[in-house]
């Protein structure tokens, strides 16, 4: 049985649209600088997770797990964000916005495909239609800030271009189609974090698309509830 969840989304220029979600894909070591991917895998070597048997990598994750929500809670203290693109397939076309892959840091030590299960993925609740930015795609940027301790520093900042474009990525994720199925939603992959990996207490994050002028912002706060071994 497909499991559909549905989410209030603000369409940018049309206003309040459902979206039925149904299928979720992350896609992990996207990028297409080779020493970027070294760094990230560097960093997370630092925190106990082994090198992945293929990259780039298309994960699944429940649908359910998907979020625009401005609050989560976690297992542990152990968990962090990262900030992607985030592309949502539709009968009209893809959408374009922005999310985070919130993920248990502690059980990616073990494995990454179950760490992606662990906690939600948060995205932004407005998008844009991918049609307007097709043409200057890569030249959209993508920041987050980390809050720790009451200090907010600035955690990534990026541009989709430093990932495989979706053109070079949909094939590979979903049998060759060129664009997503109605329903599905991609990460697209994400940047290095200035600094290592590292949990927060709040975590923001944005898109701006510096051709048009405009950006798409959102942000979470974590609550780590008792992990019980």
């Amino acid at each position: 049985m497909t499991v559909k969840i549905d989410l209030k989304l603000q369409l940018a220029g049309s206003g309040e649209i459902d979206y039925a979600l149904d299928n979720i894909i992350i896609g992990g070591l996207t990028g297409i600088d080779v020493e970027a991917i070294e760094k990230h895998l560097d960093e997370l070597a630092e925190i106990g997770v082994t090198r992945p048997s293929a990259i780039p990598l298309f994960f699944r994750a429940a649908a359910d797990m998907v979020s625009t929500a401005d609050e989560i809670q976690v297992i542990g203290e152990d968990t962090s964000g990262e900030a992607e693109f985030v592309l949502l397939g539709t009968a009209d076309g893809m959408l374009v916005g922005v999310g985070s892959d919130h993920t248990d840091r502690k059980v990616e030590a073990y494995s990454i495909a179950v760490s992606k299960q662990m906690c939600p993925k948060v995205m932004a609740p407005e998008v844009w239609k991918y049609e307007d930015v097709k043409d200057h795609f890569g030249q959209l940027i993508i920041r987050s800030w980390a809050t720790e301790g009451g200090e907010k520093r600035l955690y990534q900042e990026c541009t989709a271009a430093d990932f495989l474009a979706p053109d070079d990525a949909l094939p590979q994720c979903c049998d060759g189609a060129t664009t997503l199925p109605a329903g599905t939603l991609y990460y697209g992959g994400t940047g290095a974090a200035i600094g290592g990996v590292k949990p927060a207490d709040r975590f923001e994050y944005e898109i701006e698309d510096p051709v048009l002028g405009r950006t798409i912002s959102h942000g979470y706060d974590v609550t780590p509830i008792p992990f019980v071994e």
